[in-house]
């Protein structure tokens, strides 16, 4: 049985996966790239009850992204955004906002997905603890190296792609498997330098 892949990341995860900063992805949501969003109870907006997935503002709760990483874990946000909706809902009650942590600031695996498409991240695996991606990049394009060194090239790109794919199943421990397009991505490279026509001299 596979599983779906993940709905959700925090922000600290992201940070690792593109290998940056909290205090990016805060600047990145700024100009409307990605949207943080978060959990909360129900609570007031005027005559509107609001409750389980909204959309921060980073600006609002800023000291929590420092670069430096000193900033607090936890902060107050009064002001919310459902999805789907451009305009901001003051929160009335509680009259102080609503408390979030730093832990529970999350972005929609959907958005980071199409973040990485749009910018060619390919996402950082890191060593010791576990693999930061749900996918292991590195080991493919190994195994696609030793693949090419050991049979040469198949006869179509999509049969590479489609042995790359059953390479991954056959890794994978939680049943997560890219889609046949984000493996071809990083394929193509490869298949084009090396059925590439000799220049002639």
């Amino acid at each position: 049985m596979k599983l779906p892949q993940r709905e959700f990341f925090t922000v600290h995860e992201v940070a690792a996966r593109w290998g940056c900063t909290i205090a990016d992805i805060a600047g990145w949501s700024a100009t409307g790239n990605i949207d943080i969003v978060t959990g909360i109870p129900p609570a007031s907006c005027g005559e509107r009850i609001v409750a389980g997935e909204v959309i921060v503002s980073a600006f609002d709760i800023l000291p929590m992204f420092r670069r430096c990483g000193t900033g607090p874990q936890y902060s107050r946000v009064r002001r919310v955004r459902t999805r789907g909706e451009t305009e901001w809902l003051l929160i009335t009650d509680p009259v102080d906002g609503m408390e979030v942590s730093v832990a529970d600031l999350l972005i929609a695996g959907p958005q980071v997905q199409r973040f990485e498409e749009k910018n060619q991240l390919f996402p950082r695996v890191s060593g010791g603890t576990g693999s930061v991606s749900p996918y292991d990049w590195e080991g493919m394009l190994q195994a696609l190296t030793l693949r090419i060194h050991e049979n040469g090239l198949p006869a179509s790109q999509g049969e590479l792609v489609a042995e790359m794919q059953e390479w991954f199943v056959a890794q994978s421990e939680g049943g997560e498997v890219p889609d046949e397009r984000s493996i071809r991505r990083r394929i193509t490279p490869v298949w084009r330098g090396l059925t590439r026509a000799p220049a002639k001299t």
